[in-house]
């Protein structure tokens, strides 16, 4: 008897959904956010029984039928303060609905070669995404992601190529990673939306040494690829950051978006 109910508590393990996302800091961010949250609203969003945080700003007049969702790096959260909240507040400005999610994370001292084993959560806090700004009327969805959340995106795209997404902005993206499933020159290579990449002539290293061959690898996909080097930009764009979302800005009218 003792046998068979510990089979049938292994079952139901087994059932339960697995997350290699470090859930307390998940936690810890959402209340600070939540309790500090001037712009925007939060949102909480299911993907595959894990519930997590998203802020969703809308545009200046809410009229919009077109949304980003903002995706945000290594560590962090859906409003870090570098990148990812200029660009969920201020492309609101220029008619853009937002949607800054919050992505998998490990705890501070983490590698970024450990977030590998994350990136199999990545499509399905995409897909609550865009589930939701479906529900809210949105037509026409972009995403908008900054240094390891670009990577998690451009995994995200290669691996669904039937995605509503329409269009891809990736910030800092590198192709450093060593596994070659989550890499992101191969994912660029499958990618067939319109790209463009923003990078800063300062950025580290590993954005800088793989840059030729992301954009060689994008160029593979024969999609609509742009890469942009911001001059005297770091990683994190501080003090470029007009500069980044004009950038942004300026090629999202370029793919029709005016």
């Amino acid at each position: 008897m003792y046998r068979i109910a510990a089979l049938a508590m292994l079952g139901l393990f087994l059932c339960l959904p697995v997350h290699a996302t470090d859930v307390e800091k998940e936690k810890r961010w959402a209340e600070q956010i939540v309790d500090a949250l001037i712009d925007g609203d939060a949102v909480w969003l299911d993907a595959g029984g894990h519930e997590f945080l998203a802020i969703e700003t809308p545009d200046t007049d809410e009229s919009a039928k077109r949304a980003l969702i903002v995706v945000h790096g290594v560590g962090v959260h859906p409003d870090w303060d570098q990148v990812i909240k200029p660009i969920r507040v201020d492309m609101t400005e220029q008619g853009w609905h937002t949607l800054s999610i919050q992505m998998p994370v490990l705890a501070n001292d983490a590698e970024s070669y450990q977030y590998t084993p994350l990136f199999d959560e990545v499509p399905a806090r995409f897909e609550a995404a865009i589930k939701y700004l479906q529900e809210q009327g949105m037509q026409q969805i972009v995403i908008a992601a900054h240094s390891m959340g670009a990577a998690m995106s451009a995994f995200y795209l290669a691996e669904t190529p039937n995605s509503p997404v329409k269009a891809f902005v990736a910030v800092g993206l590198n192709a450093a990673n060593k596994d070659p499933r989550v890499n992101a020159a191969n994912s660029l290579a499958k990618i067939k939306i319109p790209v463009i990449e923003i990078y800063g002539s300062e950025d580290i290293p590993p954005v800088l040494e793989t840059a030729q061959l992301r954009a060689e690898a994008a160029q593979k996909a024969g999609n609509d690829y742009d890469q942009i080097v911001v001059e005297g930009a770091g990683h994190f764009f501080d003090n470029h950051e007009e500069t980044l979302l004009e950038h942004v800005h300026q090629w999202l009218i370029k793919q029709g978006y005016k």
